[in-house]
């Protein structure tokens, strides 16, 4: 995972670069202008279904009217799940904790300060699927920093000069320092699409190193690298998925078990697979949640 500053945009530079040249007679017209912006998508906002979030700006927030930080009204924001705003592929990492989304047509969605990031560069997300956790990155009180960009000088990438007033929901919200700050409550995914996989609940007895697939036993290629650690106690999983053994005397597992990371080693994604062997209360080559169900497969 590279990080890297979030860009600030070329336009002012590429406008100055133009003037030079046609003052030295080596451009023969001014640019074209720009296309006229394709349908917005159908942008929601950006955390699960039901939640109810507070959207805020401050004076010096540059634009005030454009940016929108987010805060949790009926839960905690520290650790809150963000989700994809719309359909789109993931193109670019950045900090504070920051991801972009293009969805396409020219339009791109920015959010920073997430601590932990799910997804990978060139991953295709559905509106309302998990992309990373709220933290203090960047911040020294948890919020969801949102844009909405429109690509207008067709570099197909999303600059902050390119920030247009956004819309959630079909609201459009141009805030002030003063407020009013509007409470929006989710709509994302809302019919049980979107990529939110059920939930099952385990307990660990150890913590557990996660690798990207389930078949990197001994692996010590880059393919199978480390992605971080699940941290023993109660944790939710995802799915199961039937690999490699891990033996530990007569205890042995083949099911690994798809899940959000603790901690995320520098490089790794957040979500990855760590063995079933570290389940607190089932046997060999069992795969259950705490009330004894059976994991469902990974599709």
């Amino acid at each position: 995972m590279t990080m890297r500053p979030r860009p600030t945009g070329r336009a002012g530079w590429a406008a100055t670069l133009t003037a030079l040249l046609m003052t030295a007679g080596l451009c023969a017209s001014a640019p074209a202008a720009s296309a006229a912006p394709t349908a917005r998508p159908d942008f929601r906002l950006p955390f699960p279904c039901g939640q109810t979030w507070q959207l805020q700006t401050y004076l010096g927030h540059d634009p005030d009217d454009k940016k929108l930080d987010m805060y949790h009204v009926d839960g905690p924001t520290l650790g809150a799940t963000v989700t994809a705003s719309a359909a789109g592929t993931v193109t670019e990492f950045f900090e504070p904790g920051g991801i972009e989304i293009n969805h396409g047509g020219g339009w791109f969605s920015v959010y920073l300060h997430m601590d932990r990031i799910d997804v990978h560069l060139g991953q295709q997300v559905a509106s309302g699927e998990p992309v990373g956790r709220l933290g203090l990155v960047g911040t020294e009180e948890a919020h969801l920093h949102y844009e909405q960009l429109y690509d207008t000088n067709g570099d197909n990438d999303g600059e902050t000069d390119e920030m247009v007033p956004p819309v959630l929901q079909g609201t459009e919200y141009r805030l002030t320092p003063d407020g009013p700050f509007p409470r929006v409550t989710s709509t994302n995914a809302c019919d049980g699409g979107g990529g939110q996989p059920a939930r099952y609940w385990v307990d660990t007895m150890a913590d557990a190193t996660g690798y990207p697939d389930a078949d990197c036993v001994n692996d010590g290629t880059p393919r199978c690298a480390a992605q971080g650690t699940l941290r023993k106690g109660t944790n939710y999983v995802l799915c199961r998925k039937w690999g490699d053994e891990v033996r530990h005397g007569t205890a042995y597992n083949h099911w690994w078990l798809l899940t959000d990371l603790d901690e995320v080693t520098p490089g790794g994604r957040g979500r990855a697979y760590v063995s079933a062997y570290y389940l607190d209360r089932w046997g060999n080559d069992e795969a259950k949640d705490n009330d004894g169900r059976d994991i469902p497969a990974c599709t």
